[in-house]
């Protein structure tokens, strides 16, 4: 803010004459106002963030949902509604008859596919001598009591879409054993001892009886072993 000093102030204090005194012009003086120095601008590229405030980087577009969640167990299918009919229909004749323990219902089953199911690794002769034979009576009520508890039990629809698509059961064929829950080795040793299911513990996969069929009712095998 400017200032300014009267010159006849400073006369005044400087003349002191008796008598009367003499007119005195005055001159304002201006005084120009203190400049303040100013800071120089920063270049704008010698601007820096404080470090709280630099922006966080966005995620990797290469990063998905599968890097970081892990594989889920399949989904295991109870209900046998689900199931295209020529599958349902397969399912059904084997079921049946074993249960009712009848060994020819189960020849004609067989020798209904176009091609005969795999039942065995190895070769084999006559169908129902050989599940005989397999079986630890000698009869093959044994097998067909494997063969309605493996029906019987959960399922899998795996492979969709594919040349391999297949129904499973029991859904333990295709499921890993060390994801099972506690209702789910209930209902496992149902088919198999504590015994078998320490060998295929030991081994890695399910090893016993299982049944396959394909989507258009084909039976493809009830087999056990690797």
């Amino acid at each position: 803010m400017g200032r300014t000093i009267s010159a006849a102030i400073l006369f005044a204090c400087l003349i002191s004459a008796p008598g009367q005194a003499k007119s005195v012009q005055t001159e304002t003086i201006p005084i120009s106002p203190e400049e303040t120095p100013q800071s120089a601008p920063i270049p704008e590229n010698e601007l820096k963030v404080p470090a709280s405030e630099t922006p966080l980087r966005e995620p990797s577009s290469d990063a998905t949902a599968s890097d970081t969640d892990d594989a889920s167990p399949p989904q295991v299918l109870y209900n046998t509604s689900v199931l295209p009919k020529p599958v349902a229909r397969m399912h059904s004749q084997l079921r049946e008859a074993a249960l009712a323990g009848d060994l020819e219902r189960i020849r004609m089953v067989l020798e209904s596919n176009e091609l005969p199911p795999t039942l065995s690794f190895g070769e084999i002769g006559d169908p129902i001598e050989f599940l005989k034979d397999s079986s630890g009576d000698g009869e093959g009520f044994e097998i067909l009591a494997i063969l309605a508890d493996t029906l019987e039990a959960g399922f899998l629809h795996v492979d969709a879409g594919t040349a391999q698509e297949m129904y499973v059961w029991p859904y333990f064929a295709r499921y890993p054993l060390d994801a099972l829950t506690p209702d789910q080795k209930v209902e496992m040793f149902r088919i198999v001892t504590a015994g078998d299911f320490a060998e295929m513990q030991e081994f890695g996969a399910w090893t016993f009886y299982r049944v396959g069929i394909g989507p258009d009712g084909t039976l493809h095998y009830f087999v056990a072993g690797d």
